[in-house]
This record gives C-alpha cells, sequence and structure tokens, in this order.
C-alpha cells in the first residue's frame, strides 16, 4: 500500500511538472543517473529541523553564547552531509534494462527493472511508478540490482510504462532525493479470457486431418521432420543428433484434428466477446497439446502448437482494433 503523502511529496509533484525537470520523456536504456537529474527536497522531519535550528542559531546569537552557537553550527554541518549523502546515493546508479512477461488483462504485470550500483553501496533505495508500486532497490558497490514492480493491467495491447520514480531518505530522513525516468519500452498485454472457459467450435472434429502411418513392430510412433510449431517435447533428440536434423516422434493414435478457429463463425458477436472466445480457444487449446489453425480478418495463423504458435495467436488477438468487423 502506498504511503500518503505528506506536504513536501506534494511540493515534489508540483516540481516534476515543470518543463526543465528531466524524465518526461521516453528514454532508452541505459540510463545513467547524474547530478543533473537528481532532485533534493526537506522531509517534514528536515523542515522541523530547520526551524529548530534557525531557532538555536537566533537564541546564541542573542545571548552571545559560544557553546550554543557551536552546537547550532555542528548540528547544521550534520544536516549538510545528510543532504550530501542521500544524493550520493542516488548519483552514479545505472539502470540498464526493463523486462517483463505478458499478462492477461485485468491481471497485474510483473515489470523487472534491472540496475548497476557502480562504484557505491546502495542502501535505502525506493522504486516507484506511476501506478503506485513501491519496492526496494538496494545492493553492495558493483552488484547488479534487480527490483519487481506489479503494474496493472486493465486492457489488451501494448503498454506503456508510467514513469519510474527512484527517491531515497537515507542516511537520517531529513531530506529526500529522487530522480525520474520514463522507460522507452512498451509490454504486451494478452486478451481477457472467457470464463468458464468455453469448448471447442462444433465443427472441430471436421477440422484438417493429418492421416498417420500405421507401422508394424513395438513401437507406438514413428518419426518425421520437425514442421515449425511442434511442441519441444515431441523431439526425438538422441535421433536428431545421429541424424544431423531434427525430428519428431508422431504417435499412431488415428487421425489427429487440426482445431479451426475462425473470427467470422462468430458472427454477431462484439468484437471484445470475439477475442476473449478466441483466446480461451487457443489457451485451452495449448494446455491440450493440440494443434490449431486461427483465421483472422487479413491473418492466418497455424496450424501449429507449442509456446510459440500460443504466443503468436495471442498476441495477434490483443492487437486487434476494438472495431474490427
Amino acid at each position: 500500500m502506498a504511503a500518503r503523502p505528506d506536504g513536501t511529496d506534494r511540493l515534489a509533484r508540483w516540481t516534476d511538472r515543470l518543463p526543465f525537470v528531466r524524465g518526461r520523456r521516453p528514454e532508452p536504456a541505459p540510463v545513467l543517473l547524474d547530478r543533473r537529474r537528481i532532485y533534493v527536497l526537506p522531509t517534514r522531519l528536515g523542515l522541523l529541523v530547520g526551524i529548530l535550528l534557525m531557532a538555536m542559531l537566533l537564541g546564541a546569537l542573542n545571548y552571545n553564547n559560544n557553546a550554543a552557537l557551536v552546537l547550532a553550527f555542528l548540528l547544521a554541518a550534520v544536516v549538510h552531509n545528510s543532504v550530501v549523502m542521500a544524493h550520493l546515493g542516488l548519483s552514479g546508479l545505472r539502470l540498464v534494462a526493463i523486462h517483463g512477461e505478458p499478462v492477461h488483462a485485468g491481471g497485474t504485470l510483473r515489470v523487472g527493472v534491472s540496475a548497476e550500483a557502480g562504484r557505491r553501496e546502495r542502501e535505502g533505495l525506493r522504486l516507484r511508478s506511476g501506478e503506485g508500486a513501491d519496492v526496494a532497490l538496494e545492493g553492495p558497490a558493483g552488484a547488479r540490482l534487480e527490483a519487481h514492480l506489479e503494474v496493472p493491467a486493465p486492457r489488451r495491447g501494448w503498454h506503456r510504462l508510467e514513469r519510474l520514480r527512484i527517491a531515497t531518505t537515507r542516511p537520517l530522513g531529513l531530506v529526500r532525493a529522487w530522480s525520474w525516468w520514463q522507460p522507452d519500452v512498451r509490454l504486451l498485454v494478452y486478451p481477457a479470457l472467457e470464463r468458464p472457459a468455453p469448448p471447442f467450435p462444433a465443427d472441430a472434429d471436421t477440422g484438417s486431418a493429418r492421416p498417420r502411418p500405421r507401422r508394424s513392430g513395438e513401437e507406438v510412433h514413428h518419426l518425421r521432420d520437425y514442421r515449425p510449431g511442434d511442441a519441444p517435447r515431441q523431439i526425438a533428440w538422441k535421433r536428431s543428433a545421429r541424424s544431423g536434423r531434427l525430428v519428431v516422434r508422431e504417435h499412431e493414435s488415428g487421425a489427429a484434428q487440426d482445431l479451426v478457429f475462425d473470427w467470422q463463425a462468430l458472427a454477431g458477436w462484439s468484437a471484445e466477446a470475439r477475442i476473449r472466445r478466441l483466446a480461451a480457444w487457443v489457451v485451452e487449446a495449448d494446455r491440450q497439446g493440440r494443434r490449431s489453425l486461427l483465421m483472422l480478418p487479413g491473418e492466418r495463423i497455424g496450424p501449429g502448437q507449442g509456446p510459440a504458435h500460443r504466443h503468436a495467436c495471442l498476441k495477434a488477438l490483443a492487437l486487434l482494433p476494438g472495431g474490427v468487423a
């Protein structure tokens, strides 16, 4: 749960809207945080300490108390050093990559952010996305740092991350140093699935049959050349190594049917309802290890099976325009 912003947080957000603040435009990785893109403001505690220091200085000057003056300047030096240390906590940090696996719409994207600590140990750094996630980004000097953000994915298609804020209040919590990065990256969100999973089309059994030759002997399969879309678990690796080409085991269980998922067969449905139904069929066919053919307006994917075929089908469905006929 995100912390409730205080007055200095609100002031920082207001200054972040100024045109000269860096991190507003998309930037490709890697990004190096230097003094030109690190900002520092006092926290609420820092403002209180500043007021107390001013009162101490005024009182010491008014009463000409040297001991009080020495104490006030000593505390001011501590506050100054905390500002410098907070700035150095970010300076030299290198943000190198962002990655994430596709999820279905309505789920949560788990976005990985990779960084290099550089010459300094990184402690107390917090990484926050515009969607509200807040995680730690810490590690020793010279290490590769990893943080994972949980980002909601309400809609299918390409999802562009909002600005990332890297901030720290170390070492004393008197100031907050932060920097912004707008990653130039898009993450794919698959379509939502129809729930519960619908049965396959009524005419699935009339799809293109691939007769399998019958062989004598005790083996329950024969070998054929690899075709794109074949599942990796069906590859006969030992035979492939001996022959120098990929061969696949094909079991003699009769005739295998290719499932045909046709966009036009769902005429009368809304575009989003069609997309959810087709996505559910693709996922269920992949779960059962069956070959499928997806027919979309102007595009034909398959027949095939396996993770690559599943991804190609779901990506094509995710990127369909909402008003497609």
